[in-house]
């Protein structure tokens, strides 16, 4: 996982209530194993036309106009739905770093923690400025510090998101859970040295 410090990115906004994630990334997408190639299949449904080839000209993410977005605004309650981690791992591939909406389902944000993308969480006022902003010009762009946990608007305001402090450390360093946990392979042997395992004897 890379490390996630400053994210500067333009915005693409999808304005749509409770996004599910079969509508992030549909079920049958979900028998690989590998996240490579997943990020074609984002949004899939609404993306393509019935042929599932054809990309659909009145969807967003076809516009050319918003090629390359890194963060994408959504609208309320996003992630909800069934717990597949191939969500995050979807959006990742298709070049998202952020998702800023103003509610996330809970295991959908802690699989995107767990993945590199950072949830955003705003207030519904600022919600609804960047979907103005993003429809207004393709160019906007905002800035995310995650160690500040702060979000930067095209006009200076600045907006704190909440972050709890293990994900922020998994994002700055680039680690997952696993990797975490190897990293504190040092301090585990010294733990183990300074406290030998004790050996119940029989009388």
């Amino acid at each position: 996982m890379e490390k996630l410090k400053q994210i500067q990115g333009t915005i693409v906004a999808i304005p749509v209530n409770d996004i599910d994630t079969d509508q992030i990334i549909p079920a049958r997408f979900l028998k690989v194993t590998d996240k490579n190639g997943l990020g074609k299949a984002a949004f899939c449904d609404w993306r393509y036309l019935e042929d599932g080839a054809t990309p659909n000209p009145d969807f967003i993410l076809n516009n050319p106009a918003y090629a390359g977005a890194s963060v994408l605004i959504a609208g309320n309650n996003f992630g909800c739905g069934s717990s597949r981690e191939h969500a995050p791992w979807a959006l990742i591939g298709a070049g998202f770093k952020a998702v800023i909406s103003t509610e996330f389902a809970d295991i959908f944000r802690n699989n995107a923690l767990k993945n590199g993308l950072l949830p955003v969480i705003v207030d519904e006022e600022t919600q609804q400025q960047l979907f103005s902003l993003a429809d207004e010009d393709p160019d906007t762009s905002v800035s995310v510090d995650v160690e500040a946990q702060r979000l930067t608007l095209p006009d200076g305001r600045q907006i704190q998101f909440p972050l709890d402090g293990f994900s922020k450390y998994c994002l700055l360093n680039g680690a997952d859970q696993l990797g975490y946990l190897l990293n504190l392979d040092a301090e585990v042997r010294d733990f183990e040295a300074r406290n030998p395992q004790r050996v119940e004897t029989t009388a």
